[in-house]
């Protein structure tokens, strides 16, 4: 595939604005989305995202992304799973210590579009059941936070869609129940398999495509311009800075769900 930039640029969307279907409820839908961050999707959008929306795009998002009550969640997710400082130096625990003040900047600076992503710290790590090392990125903890809460707001747009026999980075999905498919579909004398391997997948997405295949559902523009923000993170290794030209950054909490939002096309494919 080619690198084409998409054709148009959304339009950025009042935030008095009502997405169509958001004023609608329905029994039993928190119940089927029990794994969605409920600071952020209500049980109204959660109905419209079970009936759809108008045109199929959803156009008011970010003010969804920079609330408080957001980036406090966001903060629990990445202060729960750890991890090293970025190039900042900031660890989880210091940016804990000021954690109101912290997000009421993040907050402001994403409402604002001041909000600008710091480099990537790149490291090498073993290659499990293999002597090769692969690169893993290391965000600087605002930007975790930042990309922890978008993901809040665009992973239940696209897992609606996403194909049943997809088990990769999916809220409540693994390698068991993906085990448990198989064991169902040899009981079945289904005993065809295709095996492959898709090397450097992660760094070799074509940016402008993933962003168009996101534009079929997001129309929100800052919300689309934060993503690509992330996509264009600078990467410090070694004390060389250098920018991607492709792919979505290792280790980035936002990669699994664009890598899957990528690879869709193909999921219903085969």
């Amino acid at each position: 595939m080619t690198e084409q930039a998409p054709e148009a640029t959304p339009a950025t969307v009042s935030e008095a604005t009502q997405q169509a279907g958001e004023a609608q409820s329905a029994v039993g839908v928190r119940a089927r989305w029990d794994w969605v961050e409920p600071e952020v999707w209500t049980e109204r959008m959660l109905t419209a995202l079970e009936q759809g929306v108008k045109g199929g795009k959803w156009f008011r998002l970010i003010d969804k992304v920079y609330a408080m009550r957001t980036l406090r969640q966001a903060f629990a997710r990445v202060q729960a799973n750890r991890g090293a400082a970025g190039v900042d130096h900031v660890t989880v625990e210091e940016f804990e210590r000021d954690l109101e003040a912290n997000l009421e900047k993040l907050s402001q600076e994403l409402a604002e579009e001041r909000y600008r992503p710091q480099a990537v710290r790149r490291v090498w790590i073993p290659k499990p059941g293999s002597q090769e090392k692969r690169p893993l990125g290391i965000p600087t903890v605002r930007d975790r936070v930042v990309q922890a809460a978008l993901r809040a707001v665009l992973e239940p747009i696209f897992e609606r869609d996403f194909a049943a026999q997809s088990y990769g980075f999916r809220p409540k999905r693994g390698c068991k129940d993906a085990l448990r498919r198989v064991d169902h579909l040899l009981k079945q004398d289904q005993s065809w398999v295709v095996d492959a391997d898709l090397k450097s997948y992660f760094d070799t997405i074509p940016r402008a495509d993933l962003l168009a295949r996101i534009q079929t559902k997001i129309a929100d523009g800052r919300v689309l311009r934060l993503v690509e923000a992330f996509l264009r993170q600078g990467v410090l290794e070694e004390m060389n800075l250098w920018t991607p030209e492709a792919g979505t950054p290792q280790g980035a909490v936002i990669s699994p769900l664009l890598s899957n939002i990528y690879l869709d096309a193909l999921d219903h494919a085969m």
